[in-house]
Formats: C-alpha cells, structure tokens, sequence
C-alpha cells in the first residue's frame, strides 16, 4: 500500500479520536458550547454554540409548511428546549428529520416526540427520525405521546406498530452490522377526547385536548415549565378548548392557513374544496387573528403556510384585520429564546452538510452471531476483493492497537 494513503488513513482515526475527545470535553448536559457568548448581542443562532440559561425556554421551528413538500419549508415540526436539558418535539412532518439533523443536537437527547395527529405533514417523518436516529446515535427507544383514534386503527399505536413493520427488512438487514438498540419504540397512546396531563417529569407538565381537525382522533397540547408556557395546535379549527387551554401563553404556535383566493390560483383546488379546506377543516388567516386576540399570548406564531415574497402579505393583512398583538410568520429555522423579561427571535444558521452529532453514550459493537445469512445464490455471487480489503482490516489493528480478524471467504466461494 502506498505511503500516502497508508498515512491519510492512520490521521483520519487521529483526528476523529481527537475531536470526539474536544467535544466530550467541551459540551454540556444539553450537548452544546460551553463556551458562551451573551445572545442578546447575536443577530442569529448557531446550534451548540449557546447554553440555555436555568430558567429559560427555546423553540425551534424544525417544520412550517403545508401539506405538500417543498425543498423551502419542511412540514410541521417544532422542537422546545428547556434549561434543564429537557427537549421535546411536536409533530415531525415530512422534510423536518432534516432540519432536525442540521441542529446537530445529540440523538439520545431526541427521543421524546409528542404527535398532534396521523396526517401525513405531521407525522410523515416519524421513519426518518426512528431510524436516522438509532444510526446516528439514539441509543434508547424513541418515545412517541399520540392521540387514540374513534377505532384502533385509527389511533397511534396502530400506525406506529405498522411504522416498524414497514421497516422489517430494514432492521433485519442491520442485525450484527451496528449497533440496534434504538431501533425500538415506546408509544404512550392516550384519549384524544378530554383534556389531560399525558406527561409531567422532571418539572415539566404536558397537557393534551382535543382538536377539530378532518376526523375525531386530532389533539393540540401546551407544555408548562418554570412558570412558562408553550402551546402547540398541530392542526385545528378554533375552539373552545384551544381558547381555554391557551390562556396566558408565552409562546402560542397555531395553525394559519393559506387564504382561499391562494388555494384556488396557487394550490389548484377547486373552489368548494378551498372554502371547505382553508375555512373549516383548517384555520383561515382572520381566524387565527381572532384566536390570538382572544387568547392574548405574549407571542403569537402563525405556521402551516408557505411564507413566499407574494402570500406573507396579503396573509399578514389578513391577521391584522383581527389582531394587533405580537406575530411572528414561522419559516424553518425560525428560533425564540424565552424568559420571563423578553421573547427574542432570531433565525438558525445552520450547516446542510452536518454528520452525525456527539453520541452521548458510545456505540457498542455489533455481535456477528445476529447477522441474517445470505442464502447460498446470493452468497455465491460474492466477488473475491480480498486482495484489496484485507489491508483495510490491518491498518485499522496497527491503527487502533486492537485485533480485527479479518473475515475469510469459503474456499467455494474463492
């Protein structure tokens, strides 16, 4: 083997040895920075640059668009970061695993996934997020909070049972390959016809209610805090629970559809289906302008529209003909940091080519004895390369000071 290449791959083990070991060293609980700047003085936000202060909240839009995909906004996804080091996500719509992977926050702390309901712009992301997670670090099950439906087949477990189903072939093929254990979930499946705690650890207390959103089985939630509060619609049409349950909000996230006019000339419905679809199955821009005003937030967050140069307008306008309180019109990568003195809003810079984030608790080798065989047609087909792989397997023990005995083909198969 030539020098060269011989050097590059003994410096490539170097250097991710010593940058894990700088990360190890230099992340905290949460797994960002611990080398702090003061955020106020920042125009944007740099994941894992800032540590979240004690007694405050942040909320990532990981999601803001609507129910067809576009490379601009991902589908609905929200994740709340607290300062004890606690992280929640609300929704994960299609295009969201994504924005999610360009926070760069460690994976075991992403295992708590809370769903509105089983449209697909909400939910559509639940298989990037299970098994992109358990690659790239979720060593735990992914914990999924979601609504009963009006029959069993209708509610969560059902889709989350099918969900791991649909990826048998893909969990098999990873058997004895990696390590699996996050590729299992835990579903806490719940009433979606009543308000209720669905969760409340470590000072944290999650409320669900329902929705009117399409079919029965639609539910909103609010997450209290350190006397703050955060509260998500996921998709609904006003109503009294939402009236009530979002009282005294710090942060209020509901849905704010395109105006009808848009959804004939722009998303193509006819004109039944955009006064149906954009006045009662979702809510209209007035609409959620009166929700706001009735509920009076601290900040009020539309979401669930595409924010273009030629519909933001026309959609603020709509909002303000009911409303005249704080808004913010989400785009992904939206970020609100939130105390009790201020609500600050900035944008995410992010990085679109990040790899996987810091593990917060190390792989384990995969045991060859779980590996599915190959059948004997498949295995035949094997093309002998050992000429060129064995030193791989060598400069990796001389590497590593450790012994990896490389696999030897059957004499047939040679």
């Amino acid at each position: 083997m030539k020098k060269g290449v011989k050097i590059g791959f003994l410096m490539g083990f170097v250097v991710a040895g010593l940058l894990l070991t700088i990360m190890s060293y230099t992340a905290n609980s949460t797994g960002e920075s611990t080398n702090d700047e003061t955020k106020t003085e920042r125009l944007a936000y740099y994941p894992n640059t800032e540590v979240l202060g004690t007694d405050e909240m942040r909320v990532v839009a990981c999601g803001t668009g609507m129910p067809s995909t576009r490379m601009a906004q991902a589908a609905a996804c929200f994740l709340v970061e607290l300062g004890n080091g606690d992280k929640f996500l609300f929704d994960i719509g299609s295009g969201s695993a994504e924005r999610i992977s360009a926070l760069q926050i460690p994976y075991d702390y992403l295992d708590k996934l809370f769903i509105g309901h089983l449209h697909g712009d909400h939910f559509g992301d639940l298989g990037a997020l299970f098994v992109g997670g358990a690659l790239m670090g979720r060593h735990n099950p992914l914990q999924i909070w979601g609504p009963t439906g009006a029959t069993p087949e209708l509610g969560t477990a059902y889709a989350v049972d099918h969900m791991e189903k649909m990826y048998t072939w893909d969990i098999a093929g990873r058997l004895g390959q990696t390590d699996i254990r996050g590729f299992t979930t835990k579903v806490h499946e719940f009433d979606y016809r009543k308000p209720q705690v669905i969760y409340d650890v470590n000072g944290v207390v999650i409320r669900s209610f329902p929705a009117i959103h399409s079919i029965d089985g639609s539910v909103s939630f609010t997450l209290e805090w350190n006397d703050l509060k955060f509260v998500f619609s996921s998709d609904t049409y006003p109503n009294k629970w939402f009236m009530e349950e979002g009282k005294d909000a710090d942060l209020a996230i509901h849905e704010c559809f395109i105006p009808v006019p848009d959804l004939i000339s722009k998303w193509k419905l006819t004109p039944e289906a955009a006064l149906q679809v954009g006045t009662q199955i979702h809510t209209a821009p007035e609409a959620f302008g009166k929700t706001m005003s009735i509920i009076k937030p601290r900040h009020a967050i539309a979401y669930h529209f595409f924010n273009d140069h030629d519909t933001a307008g026309p959609i603020l306008e709509r909002i303000r003909s009911t409303y005249d309180g704080p808004l913010s019109l989400a785009e992904d990568h939206m970020v609100w940091n939130v105390t009790k003195e201020k609500i600050t809003e900035r944008m995410a810079v992010v990085n679109e080519h990040s790899w996987n984030p810091t593990q917060v608790t190390p792989a384990l080798p995969p045991d060859p004895a779980d590996r599915v065989p190959y059948s004997p047609e498949i295995e035949a087909g094997r093309y002998n390369m050992d000429d060129v792989v064995r030193p791989i397997w060598k400069e990796a023990s001389e590497a590593l000071g450790r012994e990896f005995v490389f696999p030897e083909m059957k004499e047939e198969e040679k």
